[in-house]
């Protein structure tokens, strides 16, 4: 039977510099011209998802960590921050003085400060991925499309990521807003550098379930691939999880395969390993 192939994006699709290998494209292509369909499942937004990565060739994508579904131009769910909700959490991040931004389908709205308070954590970010150009990567080149001087008070927000001053930011913003989803991301491995406060109840797997109710698909014909702990649902939920080699230890630990690093062909690797590149049978 033809597979659903759930791929994250940053770390398994594309590498911690933004670069998209020549073999992941391949895989990718040879997999769907065999019948097999392929999502990118992603924290991202839609406005992060550039034309490079629609040109591949896929059938849809989850974003938002799971708060937006889409297959072949149909929106099958979107779950966003009302303004209400969107309007407290800027007045905290304001007034605890933490940069952010914005991440919703229609673009990404930074705060004034964002540019300059971003700098030395999206440097620590890219040089704990292995990136070997971190000392001189500068905010827009890790958000080409970040607006800044909008409307911050929006009710089209599928979550908000800030930059922490410590670890504590985090723990305070679960306190202060606990009907929402509060995580952290950054460096290789579970190394926090921002927060981020989303729709609550809502991850990659259910996101999935969403999308198979749908299609009228079988989770037994799923695969997942990913990187990061924010992944381990859906590869938990998929018949087969799939880690990159360069994934964190939490996440290689559940994995039914774990294939090499992204920088390292991993992506077509696991497409071979599991016969995605092959005609799909029944």
């Amino acid at each position: 039977m033809p597979k659903l192939v759930f791929l994250d994006v940053d770390g398994t699709l594309v590498d911690y510099a933004n670069r998209l290998p020549a073999s992941a494209v391949d895989a990718i292509r040879r997999a769907r011209a065999v019948g097999h369909l392929v999502y990118l499942t992603t924290g991202r937004s839609r406005a992060e998802m550039y034309e490079e990565l629609w040109d591949i060739g896929i059938d849809g994508m989850i974003g938002g960590n799971g708060s937006y579904v889409e297959h072949r131009g149909e929106v099958v769910m979107h779950q966003s921050l009302t303004l209400d909700e969107c309007r407290a959490i800027v007045d905290w991040l304001d007034a605890r003085g933490l940069a952010f931004y914005l991440e919703a389908n229609s673009g990404l709205y930074g705060s004034a400060d964002f540019r300059a308070a971003a700098l030395p954590v999206l440097r620590a970010y890219v040089a704990g991925k292995g990136a070997t150009n971190s000392e001189t990567v500068v905010v827009d080149d890790v958000f080409p499309e970040m607006i800044y001087g909008a409307e911050l008070y929006r009710d089209d927000v599928n979550k908000i990521s800030f930059v922490l001053g410590g670890f504590q930011d985090h723990l305070d913003s679960k306190e202060a807003f606990p009907q929402m989803k509060a995580g952290t991301w950054g460096g290789r491995g579970s190394h926090a550098l921002f927060g981020d406060l989303g729709v609550a109840n809502i991850d990659k797997a259910h996101a999935i379930e969403v999308l198979l109710e749908y299609l009228g698909a079988d989770r037994a014909d799923t695969v997942a691939m990913g990187d990061a702990a924010v992944d381990i649902p859906m590869l938990e939920y998929c018949a087969v999880g799939v880690a990159m080699g360069n994934s964190s230890d939490d996440v290689l630990a559940i994995a039914d395969h774990i294939t090499t690093d992204v920088e390292a062909d991993g992506l077509y690797n696991a497409f071979a390993h599991l016969g995605l590149l092959e005609a799909a049978i029944g």
